[in-house]
């Protein structure tokens, strides 16, 4: 099967509208990220980029070094006024920066069977029902990043697409975290048990609490969107369900929160059990 690429409509890296894409399109870039942290993981990943657009006024901190690491590797680098910046990067705060870069393609679910095999035991797959929000989306591939996870797994409908917005929520997490795009999501949880993966929802109406889970060897995480949670036939294929308590008035955490909770408790247990085996 082969790769699909953000340089379809659904996945473009930057949703524009049509005013910053004549503005692309005029200097022959299709692909931005925006932002100062998006771009220095970008930078020391090794991803493709064209051309840095740079605010030309002095440069500290962070800014200094990715304009080191991009003149290091040959990068057209431009310093432009802030209203250049502005008409790139739309309502995004770009931060005195942004760059035209190379796709990245998405991951298919053979490719994630590939990385679960080499994490073996340690294996940490998170897979998101409908996270429509960008900002969730991004937050929780940072999340993922953070907590060690090998791959994260999206419905090719109903799910934000990976756009500049989203990388820019992820902090750059988005270059390291392979993001894999299925046609159902449900298949996807099946397909994921036969390889020996136990798979756990989040659900305000589970049996047992998060912290009752034994998330030992390779485990699954699904999230649904916050208000319409996880589908029907998705929830159905999961093997467990938990539930986080919920102590206050408001009655819901969003995706991000939530999948950051259940992810850190299976990196505790994990730790744990570590520790214990160390000490034996």
């Amino acid at each position: 099967m082969p790769l699909k690429t953000h340089q379809r409509d659904r996945g473009s890296y930057l949703s524009r509208p049509r005013e910053r894409q004549a503005e692309l399109h005029q200097e022959g870039e299709d692909n931005i990220l925006v932002g100062r942290r998006p771009v220095l993981e970008a930078l020391r990943a090794g991803r493709g980029i064209q051309r840095l657009w740079v605010l030309d006024r002095e440069h500290e901190g962070s800014m200094r070094e990715i304009i080191g690491l991009g003149r290091e590797r040959g990068i057209t680098i431009q310093m432009v006024p802030r209203a250049k910046l502005d008409a790139l990067a739309g309502p995004l705060n770009h931060q005195g920066v942004v760059a035209a870069v190379s796709a990245v393609p998405l991951k298919t679910l053979d490719d994630v069977k590939e990385i679960v095999a080499a994490q073996g035991q340690n294996a940490l797959v998170i897979l998101l029902d409908q996270i429509q929000d960008p900002q969730n989306l991004g937050a929780i591939i940072r999340v993922a990043n953070a907590a060690g996870a090998c791959a994260v797994i999206v419905p090719q409908h109903g799910s934000a697409p990976l756009s500049a917005a989203v990388s820019k929520a992820a902090a750059g997490a988005t270059e390291y975290v392979p993001v894999a795009e299925v046609p159902n999501l449900a298949q996807a949880v099946e397909t994921l048990k036969t390889w020996g993966l136990f798979v756990y929802a989040a659900d305000p109406e589970a049996p047992i609490v998060y912290t009752q889970a034994q998330f030992r060897g390779p485990v699954a995480l699904v999230i649904g969107a916050e208000g319409p949670g996880l589908r029907p036939l998705v929830k159905k294929r999961c093997d467990q369900m938990v539930k986080l308590p919920m102590q206050g008035q408001v009655a819901s955490l969003n995706a991000a929160t939530a999948c950051a909770v259940l992810a850190f408790e299976v990196v505790r247990q994990r730790s744990a059990e570590r520790e214990t085996t160390d000490r034996k």
